[in-house]
């Protein structure tokens, strides 16, 4: 063997040994991961694990500076000067950043009770929604579902509604009974959330007793939790009075930025105002503008209590009652639009139009004779339909015998237009007939000739209309409807009238 063939060897070797100690060194934290998994999985059984605001120090002394406070009366003459100088306002800050800690507190333990509490009766978490209502009915049922049935506490709890489908489902449930330790996590979380839900509505009346004092007028508009908060955030009451309406309606406004997620659930620009009670009374389109409304005069209510101005919240009261008469005006419906008659005319029948024109156009509008005959209907007889498709529609008298005229226009007498003189005159002239007659023209006998036998000379040559025509000219001018005089005598001048 070489050299060459022992240094290879001898490398070989010194890699396999690197390579078994780097998968020792891999599998020791592995081992070390499993036991921690195995640490936290056993810890989780706890509540204790999860929930550590109620052993934590900070809320012990919270809740015993309240009791404290709340053992001593206020007094008006302790809030003199500014707010922030005095001794309690920092217990009100603080206080009421804990009850936003013992809500969170209070939803992890509501998922830690579901989670365990499902092996048992998975069903009841979609049959009672309410956190609270769901904690206090696990503790009251237990492994024994059946005592929902008749259980008065559980009555206090839930509805009779909720309590029949809550039995009903409980009968069919394929849930598993719990062993006596799971029961017992179960008993004491249950305790743990009661608890807390007591401190926070001891925290509640703590903070309402004593804003009633810093801060009256305020906590009649928006709440006295409410106005705790917007203090806090805008670093007391001095500072939240020097802030515009504007601002003051951000104060809380949280910033979420939700990458991938649906954004409709998120309510830009709204605070604490927006969430109070007072704003979310309102329909959802009106909240945003009685937010506007509730800020603006938190502006002014602020601005009287930085001063101690009417401690006994009579300009609190006022703004209040402004904004809820301004809230029932957007909520009224609107007025019912009321129809009216028309009113009588006064004024009396036009006057008809007149005038040749006027009479034309009546005369061309008029009933024919035809349609009279066809719009009259004879009583007592039976009408025959003039078309197989439209009943009823009859022609009237139309075709029946005795119907006379059909199509003559109807002219009304007394406003036929009227023929002039001069109009009369020339065709008087036009009709007269100068000359012989013939059979056709005129009703003569067919024996007039103008050839006559005379006595003296035979065969006479006469006219024989020449004496019709004098006699006719004769009545044409002094009988005619035409004639007129030519000269009128006055009855001073004496002169004779001549046609």
């Amino acid at each position: 063997m070489s050299l060459a063939d022992e240094l290879l060897a001898d490398l070989e070797e010194a890699a396999e040994e690197e390579e078994e100690n780097f998968a020792e060194e891999e599998d020791e934290p592995a081992i070390e991961e499993v036991q921690e998994e195995t640490q936290l999985d056993a810890a989780a059984d706890s509540v204790k694990s999860i929930a550590k605001l109620w052993d934590s120090r900070t809320f012990a002394e919270i809740m015993q500076k309240i009791e404290e406070y709340i053992s001593k009366q206020p007094k008006a003459a302790e809030v003199l000067g500014p707010v922030e100088a005095a001794p309690e306002y920092r217990v009100i800050v603080d206080a009421n950043n804990l009850t936003v800690e013992i809500e969170n507190e209070l939803n992890i333990i509501h998922k830690f009770i579901r989670d365990k509490y499902s092996k048992r009766f998975p069903e009841l978490e979609s049959l009672v929604p309410n956190a609270l209502d769901y904690i206090r009915t696990v503790k009251e049922l237990g492994n024994s579902l059946d005592k929902c049935k008749n259980n008065e506490n559980v009555q206090q709890i839930l509805t009779n509604a909720t309590i029949m489908v809550v039995s009903v489902t409980a009968s069919t449930t394929q849930g598993q009974q719990l062993s006596e330790e799971e029961l017992e996590r179960i008993e004491e979380a249950c305790d743990m959330a009661l608890e807390l839900n007591q401190a926070k509505h001891r925290i509640y009346e703590y903070v309402e007793s004593r804003m009633s004092f810093i801060a009256p007028n305020l906590s009649i508009i928006v709440g006295a939790s409410t106005a705790a908060k917007i203090m806090g955030i805008a670093g007391g009451l001095t500072n939240l009075s020097k802030m515009p309406a504007c601002n003051i309606m951000l104060l809380g406004a949280q910033r979420k930025t939700l990458s991938g997620f649906s954004s409709t659930s998120v309510l830009p620009h709204t605070g604490y105002i927006y969430h109070s009670d007072i704003v979310q009374s309102l329909p959802p389109d009106l909240r945003r503008k009685a937010a506007r409304l509730v800020s603006a005069k938190c502006t002014l209510a602020a601005r009287v209590d930085s001063f101690h101005e009417s401690q006994d919240g009579k300009v609190g009261y006022d703004l209040k009652e402004e904004i809820e008469r301004k809230f029932d005006k957007w909520q009224e419906p609107p007025p019912v639009k009321q129809v009216k008659p028309l009113p009588a005319p006064l004024d009396g029948q036009r006057k008809k139009r007149g005038g040749r024109r006027y009479r034309k156009m009546k005369e061309r509008l008029g009933l024919t004779e035809i349609r009279k005959q066809a719009n009259r209907m004879s009583f007592g007889e039976i009408e025959e339909d003039a078309y197989q498709e439209d009943l009823g529609f009859s022609l009237g008298h139309l075709g029946k015998s005795g119907s006379g005229r059909v199509r003559q226009t109807q002219v009304n007498e007394a406003t036929k237009a009227r023929i002039s003189k001069t109009l009369q005159r020339t065709l008087q002239k036009q009709s007269m007939v100068y000359g012989g007659k013939s059979t056709i023209r005129d009703r003569s006998s067919g024996t007039a000739s103008s050839v006559a036998f005379t006595p003296l000379q035979g065969l006479e040559i006469v006219n024989p209309q020449a004496a019709e025509k004098k006699v006719a000219e004769a009545n044409q001018k002094y009988f005619s409807s035409m004639a007129e005089f030519l000269k009128v005598k006055s009855e001073k001048s004496g002169v004779l009238t001549t046609p």
